[in-house]
């Protein structure tokens, strides 16, 4: 019976956790106890020194002095301050009337909005509770399906799971030991993918079934002219003068600056070009010269705060003058700064967002707390040793490994959620995802749309029980579950699309960062056939990581 447990300690520690898990005993808990109880398990078989405990005080403590996961409550109090400032209910009035007359506007508002919610806010439960308490009792008012209804803002909500700046990137980063910022830029295009994905599939079904998306009646669009006029048009124009604007920028400021980065000439110009259209719209309703129509000029002043705070948070880390908890800062402030010129900042709003933000953080402290004592053990048992040979003897490589990894997150999200996901698989496979050579940033990515699926999986989402809280009693569970699973398919095709194109999720920053710093050593070259499959390469062993941050889990 001991040969038996000394050979088998770490998978029997595995089982034991997952165990723990099922009863239905909190994660962080069940994390620590499991370790300690292996751990002096494995003392008593002398396959540990007691030596080893000792280290569990500095890594706790290095957890807490970890800079990285400040972004954490600064993000989350940033989204909760929004929430209630009533952003999210003045956007979804004026882009469902932009989006009126189309069918399905509704629904490609709710997108729309769910996207902009989650570039700003970064907290899935924010999203989809202000779009269920406004969007939904509308959307069933004008005839639209009940299941499209709820799939759709709750898919939408979810949006802020992989569109920076996500709180599950955060996460992600740390756990894989590389930059935030890097993963917030690879993971951009993917997300804005998505969100085409779910306007894709509303297209699809307003030619399909028609009578399940309707357009908005005439009466229910309020922001037309005196004449009747739409104001589209007026829009439309102004539009193309901002986009005028900030390509002539571009253009001069290029010749003057020929060194400078495409993407950072892109968040110039598009600054220049958002700070003209707001000027413009400003002086037409000061001097009321008659410019622009209503509509634009509603658009125009919904519109410019959030955008101005994606610059203020995203733009700056992007461009290197921020770091992400500074960015993460700075957002905060600008949150309780739009609350405070919407009139709706006090000091109950401020307590109940202070409050939510600590718990939410004391909740990711714990499990972090926890996976770090079940780390600590599992590794000192060899168990990352077990993980590594049992994930690298599949077969088909590379593509084997990432098949099966993302069939267990996708199983495991049914009953776990992204942060215990994240806290305690991802340090498992992280390592032997860097062995197979595939780059981390890329990784990471793929990971966190997966863990997407985690708030939306029947019965269990979370984003499902937030619609559910705020839903009326005409939509049934069973609806918004039927709803839901469309939405769960896509993000499972977007999952296929990144490991298909890896390209999708851009790491070319990373690595020309890498290049620069790159020490010429020479090393034997390695006969073995590269694979055939060509995803995103990590940088060799020789490579000084400038990028990296020190993962907390590693301390």
């Amino acid at each position: 019976m001991t040969a038996f447990l000394i050979a088998n300690m770490a998978p029997i520690m595995f089982a034991a956790l997952v165990i723990f898990l099922l009863s239905g005993f909190p994660v962080a808990f069940a994390l620590a106890a499991n370790g300690l109880v292996f751990g002096f398990i494995g003392i008593e078989l002398g396959l540990l020194k007691p030596e080893l405990m000792q280290a569990i005080p500095n890594r706790i403590f290095g957890i807490m002095s970890n800079d990285t996961l400040l972004a954490i409550p600064f993000f989350t109090f940033m989204g909760l301050i929004l929430e209630r400032s009533g952003m999210a209910e003045d956007l979804l009035d004026t882009i469902g009337q932009l989006f009126g007359p189309l069918r399905g506007g509704v629904a490609y508002a709710v997108i729309f909005v769910g996207a902009l919610l989650a570039a700003t806010t970064g907290v899935v439960a924010a999203s989809v509770i202000s779009m269920g308490l406004i969007s939904l009792p509308i959307m069933l008012k004008y005839g639209y399906d009940k299941k499209v209804a709820s799939g759709v803002i709750a898919a939408s909500g979810t949006l802020a799971q992989i569109i920076p700046p996500s709180l599950v990137l955060i996460v992600m980063a740390d756990q894989l030991g590389r930059s935030v910022g890097d993963m917030y830029q690879a993971a951009f295009l993917p997300g804005l993918l998505l969100t085409a994905m779910y306007a894709l599939y509303i297209f699809a079904l307003s030619i399909i079934r028609p009578k399940w998306v309707p357009a908005l009646p005439l009466e229910a669009r309020n922001l037309r002219q005196a004449n009747g006029d739409s104001g589209v048009i007026s829009l439309g124009l102004l539009l193309i003068a901002a986009s005028g604007a900030g390509f002539a920028f571009a253009s001069y400021y290029q010749t003057k600056h020929p060194e400078i980065a495409t993407d950072a000439l892109g968040i110039y110009s598009a600054t220049i070009g958002i700070g003209f259209a707001f000027a413009l719209a400003y002086i037409n309703r000061q001097f009321k010269i008659g410019l622009l129509s209503r509509m634009a000029e509603q658009v125009v002043f919904v519109l410019i705060p959030p955008l101005a705070l994606i610059f203020l948070v995203l733009g700056t880390i992007f461009l290197g003058i921020a770091t992400p908890t500074e960015g993460g800062g700075m957002g905060a402030c600008g949150a309780i700064l739009l609350a405070l010129l919407n009139g709706r900042l006090n000091l109950k709003l401020t307590k109940q967002a202070l409050d939510s933000t600590t718990r939410l953080s004391c909740f990711v402290m714990f499990i972090l707390i926890g996976s770090t004592v079940f780390s600590l053990v599992f590794r000192g048992i060899n168990g990352d040793l077990w993980v590594e040979h049992l994930l690298t003897g599949l077969p088909g490589g590379q593509i084997g490994f990432l098949i099966v990894v993302n069939i267990l997150f996708f199983v495991l999200a049914f009953f776990l959620d992204f942060f215990e996901l994240a806290f305690i698989l991802v340090p498992l496979v992280g390592p032997v995802a860097e062995k197979l050579g595939i780059n981390l940033i890329w990784f990471g990515v793929l990971l966190g749309v997966n863990m997407q699926t985690s708030f939306m999986h029947p019965p269990f989402g979370f984003a499902l029980f937030y619609l559910r809280s705020v839903a009326p009693k005409a939509i049934r569970t069973s609806d918004i579950y039927w709803g839901a699973i469309p939405f769960v398919l896509i993000q499972i095709i977007m999952v296929g699309l990144i490991i298909a194109f890896p390209q999708l999720v851009s790491t070319d920053s990373v690595e020309a960062k890498k290049e620069e710093i790159q020490l010429d050593i020479s090393t034997p070259m390695d006969d073995t056939p590269a694979p055939s499959f060509d995803l995103p390469k990590e940088g060799g062993a020789d490579e000084m990581r400038d990028t990296q941050t020190t993962p907390a889990h590693a301390l």
